[in-house]
C-alpha cells in the first residue's frame, strides 16, 4: 500500500519501482528472465526428443517421473543441502548451475550424437514383446536413457535453479512489503522469456537442413544442437550477473543477507527439512498446495500431450507447436499480470488470489475432458464447420486449457506462493522451502505420475485410462482449495499482527512469535 501512495495509478500497476531500487531490481529481473528462458526451452525439447522417440509416447511420462525424477529430486535435495552446508550462498549457486551447465554440455557433444549407439533398441524389443502394453513407458524410459536424462535435468533445473536458488535469493533479499511491488514485475520477466523462448523453439525446429554445418545429420538433429547451446550460454551469463549483483551490493536494503553469506550460515540437513513439514501446520498447508498442483496439471497434461503426438508425430513438428504453446502462455501471463493478477494481488486478500489458480484449472480442466469424450459426438459439428479434424479440435481445447492453466500459475499460483514464504523466520524459510520446493513438487509430478503409471497397468493406453483420470482431477483439486483456505487464515494472521512464524523445533506449540523486523 505504500508504494500505490507513492506512485500514480498508471505507474503503480505497471513499474512501481523506486530509482534507487534499479540496481537490485533490474538485474534481478534479468536472471529471472535468462532462467525462465531456460525453463522455457528445456520444456519443450525435453517433451519432443521422449514424446516422439523411437517405440515410446506420452506414456513414457509417467514412468520417467515416478521411476527417474523422483530418486533424482531426493538425490539433488541432499547434494543441495550438503553444498550449502560447506559454502556460501553466492557459491552454492555457482556449483549447482555448473552441475546443470556440465550436463547439457555432455549432452550436446557426447549423449546426443552417439544415441543410436547407445541406445539398447534391441534389448527394448525383446523385453516388450515379454511383457504387457501396459510397460511401454517403462520400456521407454530404459530404451531412451539419454533422452531420459535429458528429460530429468531439464526437470531439475526449474526445481532447484529457478525454485529453490532463484525465488530463495528473491525471498532472502525482499521484504513482505516489497515483494507485493517486485514479484508481479518479476513474473512478467518469466512471462516475457516464455514468449521468446517459444518462438525460439519454433523458429528453430523449422529450421532447413544444412548439410555444410558440421553436426546433425537432419534438420531435428541440428535444432537440438543450437537449443542446447543457448540453454549452457544463458546458464553462463546467470553467472555473470550473480557475481555482478554480490560485487556491486548497492541497492539492496537486506543487508543481511550478504552479511551472512560469509561465515555465518544456517546448517541444513534432509531429515531436519521434512521435520520443518511435519512440525509446522502452515508448512504442511504450502506443502499440500504444491504438491496437489502439480498433481492436477500433470494428470491433465499427459491425456493432452498423448493427443498432440497424434497430431503432430514428427519431433520437429511437435517441438514446433509446443513453442507455439510457450509463445502464447507467455502472453495470456504477460497481459494477465500487467492487467489482472497485479490488481488482485494488491487489492485483494492473499486467499483470494491463491484460490483463483485452482478454480481457473478446474474449469479449463472439464472443458478439455468433455472435449475429449465428445469429440466424436458431440463436437463433431463444431470440428467440421470449423475445417479441422476431432483430434485437431481436442488438441486445441487441450492447449487453450494448459495455457491458461500455465498462465495462472505465472501469475498468481508462483506469487502466492512465495508470499506465504516471506513471513517466515530465515531459517524457518529456507529450509521449509528447500524441502518443499526441492522434493515436494517432485512428489507431486509423481504422484500424478503414478496414478496414470496405475491405470496404465490395467487400461494399456492413455485414451482408455482417462474417464478415471478426469474423476481422480476432482477430488485433487478440492484438496488444493481446502488448503489455499487453511493457510491463508494462518498467513493473514501473521500479516496482522506483524508476525513471523520461527523454527518450528524451537517453538513446537505452532503459536506465531512476534518478530524483531518485518523483513526477514
Amino acid at each position: 500500500m505504500f508504494a500505490a501512495a507513492k506512485f500514480s495509478k498508471l505507474r503503480a500497476c505497471i513499474w512501481p519501482i523506486y530509482r534507487h531500487e534499479l540496481l537490485k531490481f533490474v538485474p534481478l529481473l534479468c536472471l529471472f528472465f535468462l532462467i525462465g528462458f531456460n525453463y522455457s526451452l528445456l520444456r519443450a525439447t525435453k517433451d519432443a526428443l521422449v514424446i516422439t522417440a523411437p517405440s515410446s509416447g506420452a506414456e513414457a511420462l509417467p514412468f520417467i517421473k515416478v521411476w527417474a525424477i523422483v530418486p533424482m529430486a531426493f538425490l539433488f535435495t541432499f547434494l543441495f543441502t550438503r553444498v550449502s552446508n560447506r559454502l556460501s550462498r553466492e557459491k552454492t549457486f555457482y556449483a549447482m548451475m555448473s552441475i546443470f551447465i556440465g550436463f547439457f554440455t555432455i549432452f550436446l557433444f557426447f549423449l546426443y550424437p552417439f544415441q543410436d549407439t547407445l541406445h539398447p533398441h534391441h534389448l527394448g524389443d525383446r523385453i516388450q514383446q515379454s511383457l504387457p502394453m501396459g510397460f511401454q513407458g517403462f520400456i521407454a524410459l530404459f530404451r531412451n536413457w539419454t533422452f531420459t536424462l535429458f528429460y530429468v535435468m531439464s526437470e531439475m533445473w526449474s526445481t532447484i535453479i529457478m525454485t529453490v536458488l532463484l525465488w530463495g535469493f528473491a525471498n532472502d533479499v525482499t521484504s513482505v512489503d516489497d515483494a507485493k511491488r517486485y514479484y508481479g514485475l518479476l513474473g512478467i520477466g518469466i512471462n516475457i522469456s516464455g514468449i521468446v523462448a517459444g518462438q525460439v523453439a519454433t523458429s528453430m525446429s523449422r529450421l532447413n537442413y544444412h548439410p555444410f554445418l558440421p553436426f546433425g545429420n537432419n534438420a531435428w538433429d541440428q535444432a537440438v544442437f543450437f537449443l542446447t547451446s543457448l540453454v549452457i550460454i544463458n546458464g553462463i551469463l546467470c553467472m555473470l550477473i550473480f557475481r555482478y549483483m554480490h560485487k556491486k551490493k548497492q541497492g539492496y536494503n537486506s543487508e543481511s543477507y550478504f552479511a551472512q553469506n560469509g561465515n555465518e550460515k544456517i546448517k541444513m540437513g534432509m531429515r531436519k527439512n521434512f521435520g520443518y513439514l511435519a512440525k509446522s501446520p502452515y508448512l504442511i498447508c504450502i506443502a499440500v498446495i504444491v504438491i496437489t498442483y502439480n498433481i492436477a496439471i500433470n494428470l491433465i497434461e499427459v491425456v493432452w500431450k498423448d493427443q498432440v503426438k497424434q497430431l503432430y508425430p514428427n519431433p520437429a513438428d511437435f517441438n514446433a507447436y509446443m513453442g507455439q504453446i510457450l509463445k502464447w502462455i507467455g502472453i495470456v501471463a504477460t497481459v494477465t499480470s500487467i492487467f489482472i493478477s497485479s490488481v488482485i494481488i494488491r487489492r485483494f486478500s492473499w486467499t483470494f488470489s491463491a484460490l483463483a489458480s485452482p478454480f481457473i484449472l478446474l474449469f479449463t480442466g472439464v472443458a478439455f475432458f468433455a472435449c475429449f469424450f465428445f469429440k466424436d459426438v458431440g463436437f463433431a459439428s463444431i470440428s467440421a464447420f470449423l475445417g479441422i479434424t476431432p483430434l485437431a479440435l481436442c488438441v486445441f481445447f487441450g492447449s487453450l486449457q494448459n495455457c491458461l492453466a500455465r498462465a495462472s500459475k505465472y501469475t498468481l499460483f508462483d506469487v502466492t506462493k512465495e508470499m506465504a514464504f516471506t513471513p517466515l523466520s530465515k531459517e524457518c524459510k529456507q529450509k521449509g522451502k528447500a524441502a518443499i520446493d526441492g522434493v515436494g513438487s517432485r512428489l507431486g509430478k509423481s504422484g500424478g505420475a503414478l496414478i496414470h503409471q496405475t491405470l496404465l497397468m490395467f487400461f494399456g493406453t492413455v485414451a482408455l485410462s482417462t474417464p478415471y483420470v478426469a474423476i481422480i482431477l476432482l477430488g485433487v483439486i478440492s484438496a488444493w482449495m481446502v488448503s489455499v483456505r487453511s493457510l491463508g487464515h494462518q498467513f493473514d494472521n501473521l500479516i496482522a499482527h506483524q508476525e513471523t512464524l520461527k523454527d518450528p523445533y524451537e517453538e513446537l506449540s505452532t503459536e506465531p512469535v512476534l518478530a524483531e523486523s518485518s523483513n526477514t
